[in-house]
C-alpha cells in the first residue's frame, strides 16, 4: 500500500520538474521570437493576442543569449520575460484632418466599417481619433475636449462670456474656465468670487482695479499675453480700454471644477437686496442718493474709456505690496529644438499661490514630451494650431483626442500624456494648474536617470538608445528627421 506521504512527494516532485527553467540557450531564444512572432501576426491582422503559447513558460536564464548584442553597461541585465507579445510597430497617425474633402469612415486598417447612418461631418474631421481611434487606445477615458463653441453664450450690451465647468465636462473636477469679451470702455461690474481667478489677456488691453483687506488698491492695464490674480474674496473690475478699437477679449480660469461665473457676488446684486434706509445709514447719506441704483444686476455694460492707472485714487494705505498683474508677455521663452516654452508660478508671480502655468509653442511634427504632473490636474487651452493627445490612465486605459484653437483639454494628476502638433502651422497652448509652483516628471529623463539595466530588463533598449536618453528634461521634442539631421 503506498502511504500518503509517498504520493505527497511524488506530487511536489512532479511539479518542480514541470516549472523547471529553461536552461537550453537557443530554446529560450526561440521562446522570445515565438512571441514576437505572435505579437506580428497579431498586429498585421489588427486584433491584439490574448494568449502566446510561450506566455505560459518561465524565464530563460540570465546566462542565454537572445541574438542580439548587450552593451557593457546593461551586461548583468537579465533577459526580458517571454510572457507577453511585443508592442506593434505600425504606425497609428490621424487618418484625416478637418480640411480632408473626403468623406471620413470608421475604418483603420482592417479594423471597423463604413458608417452607413447620419453623421455630423465637421465634427468628425476634427476629431479622427475618436470615429477611427489608435489600435494602441483601449479601456475607457472620460472625454478630455471641450470646445468653448459649444458653450451657451451670454450676451449683454457692450460684450459676453460663456464657460466650462463640471456640468459640460465632468472629467474636469478641480478647474473651470470662462471666456470673456469687453468692447472698449465696456465693464465687467464690480465684483468678488469665492475662488481665486487667474487671467490671460487673448487681445486687447483690460484695464483691473482691487482693493485688498488692508485697504491698498491697485490699478493696472493688462495686455495680450499678459496675466492678473486676484486671490479669493478680494474685489475687483475689469474693463476694455480703447487701445484696441475692438475691446479686449480673456480666458478666465479658477481652481474648482464646480465654478458658475452666475454665482458671482455682484455689486449692483447686492445693493438692489439691501432696503434703502440701511443703505443711507451706511453710506451716511440721504436715502435720495440711490434712486438710481439698478433694480437687478448689470454684469456687463457698456462705459466710457478707463483714465489711465496713473490717476487712480491715493490710498493712506499704499497700494497692494504683490502686484495682481505679470507681464507675461515680456518673459523671453526659453528656446528648443521642435518649439519654445516659458512657466509662471508663485516663484515669478508671486501673489499667484493658487495657479501656476506653462505656454508650449510647437513647431509642425514637434511633440511635448512623454510626461505626468505628480499631484496636480492639468487644464489645458489650445491658442493656436491643431494637436493631438492620447491620455494613459493606467490598467490598459487610453484614449486619444483631437484639439483646435479654442478647445478646452483636461488631464488628472498622474496620468501619462503628450501633446503633438498635427497641424501644418505653429500649434501653442496653454497648460494651467491649481497648485504655487508648476511640476512634471518626463518619461525619457526619469529613465535617463535610474541604472542603464533597469531599463534594458524593462524595455530591451540598447546601450546607445540608453545613453541618448536625456539627463536634463528637454519639455519638447523635434520631429525625428529634423533630430536626426541635427
Amino acid at each position: 500500500m503506498i502511504s500518503f506521504s509517498t504520493c505527497y512527494l511524488a506530487l511536489l516532485l512532479s511539479g518542480a520538474a514541470f516549472a523547471a527553467p529553461v536552461t537550453d540557450p537557443a530554446a529560450s531564444g526561440a521562446l522570445i521570437s515565438s512571441a514576437a512572432h505572435s505579437s506580428s501576426v497579431a498586429s498585421s491582422a489588427g486584433h491584439s493576442t490574448s494568449s502566446v503559447s510561450a506566455s505560459f513558460l518561465t524565464a530563460p536564464s540570465s546566462s542565454a543569449t537572445t541574438g542580439n548584442a548587450v552593451a557593457s553597461s546593461t551586461d548583468s541585465a537579465p533577459s526580458s520575460t517571454a510572457t507577453v507579445p511585443y508592442i506593434s510597430l505600425t504606425p497609428n497617425y490621424p487618418l484625416w484632418n478637418s480640411n480632408d474633402p473626403s468623406t471620413p469612415q470608421a475604418e483603420r486598417s482592417s479594423l471597423g466599417a463604413s458608417v452607413l447612418g447620419p453623421t455630423n461631418a465637421d465634427i468628425v474631421k476634427q476629431n479622427p481619433d475618436l470615429l477611427a481611434p489608435p489600435t494602441t487606445d483601449g479601456g475607457s477615458v472620460p472625454n478630455a475636449k471641450w470646445p468653448y463653441s459649444l458653450s451657451s453664450n451670454r450676451l449683454q450690451t457692450g460684450g459676453w462670456a460663456r464657460q466650462q465647468n463640471v456640468n459640460v465636462m465632468p472629467f474636469a473636477e478641480n478647474l473651470a474656465g470662462v471666456n470673456m469679451r469687453l468692447e472698449a470702455g465696456a465693464i465687467r461690474e464690480l465684483h468678488w468670487h469665492k475662488t481665486a481667478e487667474w487671467a490671460y489677456v487673448l487681445k486687447g488691453t483690460t484695464q483691473v482695479t482691487s482693493v485688498n483687506a488692508d485697504g491698498q488698491n491697485y490699478v493696472a492695464d493688462v495686455n495680450a499675453g499678459d496675466l492678473w490674480y486676484f486671490p479669493p474674496g478680494v474685489p475687483h473690475s475689469l474693463q476694455g480700454t480703447n487701445d484696441d478699437p475692438d475691446g479686449t477679449e480673456f480666458l478666465l480660469v479658477f481652481p474648482t471644477g464646480d465654478f458658475n461665473e452666475d454665482d458671482t457676488f455682484l455689486l449692483t446684486d447686492w445693493m438692489a437686496h439691501v432696503p434703502a434706509e440701511v443703505l443711507a445709514k451706511n453710506f451716511q447719506t440721504d436715502i435720495s442718493t440711490f434712486s438710481q441704483v439698478p433694480a437687478k444686476e448689470l454684469y456687463i455694460f457698456p462705459g466710457a474709456n478707463p483714465a489711465p492707472p496713473s490717476a487712480a485714487p491715493v490710498s493712506p494705505n499704499g497700494v497692494v505690496p504683490q502686484p495682481f498683474t505679470f507681464n507675461f508677455s515680456s518673459v523671453a521663452p526659453i528656446q528648443v529644438p521642435g518649439g519654445s516654452y516659458k512657466i509662471v508660478d508663485s516663484t515669478t508671480f508671486n501673489v499667484s499661490t493658487q495657479v501656476a502655468a506653462a505656454q508650449i509653442s510647437l513647431e509642425p511634427g514637434a511633440m511635448r514630451e512623454l510626461h505626468w504632473h505628480p499631484t496636480q490636474d492639468e487644464w489645458g487651452f489650445f491658442l493656436e494650431g491643431q494637436g493631438r493627445m492620447t491620455i494613459f490612465a493606467s490598467s490598459g486605459n487610453a484614449r486619444t483626442f483631437d484639439y483646435q484653437a479654442g478647445d478646452i483639454s483636461y488631464i488628472p494628476a498622474t496620468y501619462g500624456h503628450y501633446v503633438e502638433n498635427t497641424g501644418s502651422s505653429t500649434l501653442t497652448f496653454l497648460e494651467i494648474f491649481n497648485t504655487d509652483k508648476f511640476e512634471d516628471i518626463s518619461l525619457s529623463n526619469w529613465l535617463a536617470l535610474i541604472p542603464p539595466a533597469l531599463v534594458q530588463a524593462h524595455l530591451g533598449f540598447d546601450n546607445e538608445t540608453i545613453a541618448s536618453l536625456p539627463k536634463t528634461q528637454r519639455v519638447i521634442t523635434a520631429p525625428l528627421n529634423a533630430t536626426s539631421s541635427s
